[in-house]
């Protein structure tokens, strides 16, 4: 993945799919060789030279300034999501610092893991850009216990379970919005930290071994995450969807807490409840060899 590359393609991809007509152009009759926008009326539409937006669109995002990213952005009709990642390639191809400061892993912060393990009513996780599960609590375990015993390493990924685990595709019910998401979010993060070296390697592995994440990938969505519904096929539960709300960690750069939840009285809630109940037994059961369990089964 470059730099360049990824901004020829990810305007090239976003001017397809605006029309003349939703442009406020008029339309002309004849055939037109490309879909979507030309690059002279991109340019006319962001009030800069046709030479000027043919060299941003090769790459040469470096230098440009902020109301020229904006007109590009108005031009496009980028949404909040596609105009931030417009910026971050253009930080990138200028090789200044991530607006978002990284910092050296370490272990999560004692006091960030007893407000996770506080929320007993939910499911809740702490999360990475890359869509590590860093940390989560019992409920959130059994929610995803298909993850936790996929063997696919640790921390769990979601990417890397979603795309790669035969399972993966049963968890997730609504496969084509579910790959859509992920992907999306993994572009979003890879505009933000384009040196980040395991993302790099995560998005390399699942592009050469999953045609389902090429395809997606190949489309340069982008989407902020911050809240919404997520549907489960849990193996426990069955069918599932909750609501889910998304919060970054101003003293953790890089990581969101993710907590979900569901009305009361509604049968979600009542799946909800019978997983708790479920979680509350395999808590307190002893691993299968342990005296405990031995002394269980005689």
């Amino acid at each position: 993945m470059s730099t360049e590359s990824d901004i020829r393609e990810f305007l090239a991809s976003r001017r397809a799919k605006i029309s003349p007509q939703q442009a406020g152009l008029p339309a002309y009759g004849g055939n037109r060789r490309v879909p979507g926008l030309r690059r002279e009326e991109v340019a006319l539409l962001a009030g800069v030279s046709i030479d000027y937006y043919v060299r941003l669109e090769r790459g040469r995002l470096a230098g440009a300034s902020e109301e020229v990213l904006d007109a590009v952005a108005g031009a496009l009709q980028l949404d909040e999501a596609e105009r931030a990642h417009l910026y971050d390639l253009a930080r990138a191809a200028a090789r200044r610092p991530a607006r978002r400061a990284r910092r050296p892993r370490g272990p999560l912060p004692d006091s960030v893991l007893r407000v996770l393990n506080s929320m007993s009513d939910c499911p809740a996780f702490i999360s990475n850009g890359r869509l590590d599960i860093l940390a989560a609590n019992p409920l959130c375990r059994a929610l995803y216990s298909p993850l936790y015993t996929s063997g696919g390493g640790q921390p769990v990924n979601i990417a890397r379970f979603q795309f790669l685990d035969p399972a993966g595709g049963d968890f997730f019910p609504h496969r084509e919005e579910a790959v859509n998401t992920t992907v999306a979010l993994l572009r979003t993060e890879a505009g933000r930290a384009p040196g980040d070296t395991e993302l790099t390697g995560l998005i390399g592995e699942l592009v050469t071994r999953s045609d389902a994440f090429r395809t997606a990938w190949a489309k340069h969505n982008v989407r902020l995450h911050y809240t919404g519904r997520k549907a489960f096929r849990h193996p426990v539960v069955g069918d599932i969807t909750l609501d889910f709300d998304s919060m970054e960690l101003p003293a953790q750069p890089g990581l969101s807490l993710t907590a979900l939840s569901v009305a009361p009285g509604t049968p979600d809630h009542d799946r909800l409840q019978l997983l708790a109940a479920w979680a509350a037994t395999e808590e307190a059961s002893p691993p299968t060899g342990s005296p405990a369990s031995a002394d269980r089964q005689s």
